[in-house]
């Protein structure tokens, strides 16, 4: 039998970078604004993407850590794989394949949503309703074919694909430092007032809460970096994935913080939320020009791009190395003799992705909250698994202890906010389903496809 082939080794630390950041920072910061600012109000939203971009260090330095040994594109499912039962790792990356997967069809319904702001033309020819929302001919044949262009880059060489995220990356940030400065410059500190959404000291307190119980979902995407561990260049440092992971992290942190600075700056966020204004409608409105909308939506699409790519990347190379292990269908564990990329999961993202895309964002906004327990679940896991490691290593190591520790608590507070029913804005009874329905799927692929016979020992 002829050897695989392996996927190609061609990325960089500023790649890295890219991805990491690039998962994280999607086009919630435009159309999302207004709803951050209802829960939090500019301080209790700033604070709660501070102290989540801080208290997820321990995670992102625990997730560096166990890159360094074990390069895989599995990543949770090699980290816990012999520290914990099979049936166990399996479960840590089905339901991270759910943390990135669900991003995919939302960014495909999100350009819709994007050109419609920029050209209300595309909201015609509805073709049908869901949740009492139309689906638009236009919006979505945007979506879909956005889908073809991620899949085409994707099945054809991850030096394409990395070409775009960095491409869509820093000219992001570039736009991004433009019109923050101009912000800046405008705005005036009185239109920061009331801090928060809530009055009162535990009016704060739960308008940092709110905040947090969404954050892990904005803030989801810097562990994608070890997911494509296995395509670092030659001669790679493999402390780079830490740094990489840490600096996105940090960088994703400061972005929130300063969009809702800057958009509470310049015009009394209170008007904002009134209206339902977003991020490039606010700017409108307090330079009295719709080119800097049309910049911003401009930025806006290139995050959109990233983030859609970043996203999947981590969920194709998940799906690989489950195939590669058998633990689904070993078509999934394939690579192209050709471009050296996992043919088989591309496909089956790219055709999955395009189907749910034709449910819109009514369908899509509930289902999307369930990322959020989905990654605390993988950080866990990962958090949990690197304890175990370390604990057998020869050599005691202090220092990653405390940090695994961190991260776990961490990770389980974070579960704990969304899983709790006595917590304000925990899961209703639509996203528990959503979650159960991705729990089944994964039940009958693992009783269904799984193959002992064909399980390998990578």
């Amino acid at each position: 039998m002829l050897p695989q082939p392996s996927l190609r080794r061609t990325l960089s630390s500023l790649e890295y970078f890219a991805f990491g950041f690039g998962s994280m920072v999607g086009v919630g910061w435009v159309v999302l604004i207004d709803d951050w600012l209802a829960r939090g109000g500019p301080a209790g939203g700033m604070l709660a993407f501070l102290l989540g971009g801080l208290a997820l260090l321990p995670t992102a330095l625990t997730y560096g850590r166990m890159a360094r040994e074990m390069p895989d594109a599995g990543a949770e499912v090699a980290y816990t794989e012999g520290v914990f039962p099979e049936v166990l790792s399996y479960a840590t990356g089905w339901v991270m394949v759910l943390a990135y997967f669900i991003v995919c069809p939302w960014e495909a319904v999100a350009i819709g949503n994007l050109l419609a702001r920029a050209l209300p033309a595309v909201n015609q020819l509805p073709l049908y309703s869901v949740g009492g929302k139309a689906i638009y001919l236009p919006r979505l044949l945007a979506g879909l074919a956005l889908v073809a262009l991620i899949g085409t880059l994707n099945y054809r060489g991850m030096q394409l694909s990395s070409r775009l995220q960095k491409t869509a990356t820093f000219g992001m940030l570039l736009l991004f430092l433009g019109f923050t400065t101009l912000g800046l410059a405008k705005g005036q500190a009185l239109n920061l007032r009331p801090l928060f959404a809530h009055p009162g000291v535990a009016g704060a307190g739960l308008s940092v809460l709110l905040m947090l119980q969404v954050m892990p979902y904005f803030m989801t995407g810097f562990e994608s970096v070890v997911k494509g561990s296995e395509e670092a260049e030659a001669g790679f440092d493999p402390r780079g994935f830490g740094r990489a992971m840490v600096s996105a992290l940090l960088a994703g942190s400061l972005f929130y913080v300063l969009v809702i600075l800057v958009v509470a700056y310049i015009a009394p966020w209170k008007g904002l939320v009134a209206g339902k204004f977003g991020t490039e409608q606010a700017f409108e409105r307090a330079f009295g020009s719709h080119f800097i909308a049309q910049l911003i939506l401009f930025a806006a699409l290139l995050s959109l791009l990233k983030v859609f790519n970043a996203m999947f990347v981590a969920a194709t190379r998940l799906l690989y190395a489950l195939g590669r292990r058998g633990l689904i269908h070993p078509a999934m564990g394939t690579v192209h003799p050709r471009f050296q990329t996992p043919g088989g999961a591309v496909l089956l993202l790219a055709g999955l992705t395009a189907a749910v895309s034709f449910l819109g964002d009514a369908a899509l906004l509930p289902i999307t909250d369930v990322g959020s327990l989905a990654v605390g679940l993988g950080w866990l896991a990962t958090s949990l698994a690197a304890l175990r490691h370390l604990k057998r290593a020869p050599q005691p190591d202090p220092a990653g202890l405390a940090l695994a520790a961190l991260s776990a608590v961490v990770s389980l507070a974070l579960i704990a906010m969304k899983a709790l029913p006595s917590v304000p804005g925990s899961f209703t009874h639509t996203e528990w389903t959503a979650f159960g329905v991705w729990v089944a799927l994964g039940a009958l692929l693992w009783t269904g496809w799984r193959r002992p016979s064909e399980r390998k020992s990578n």
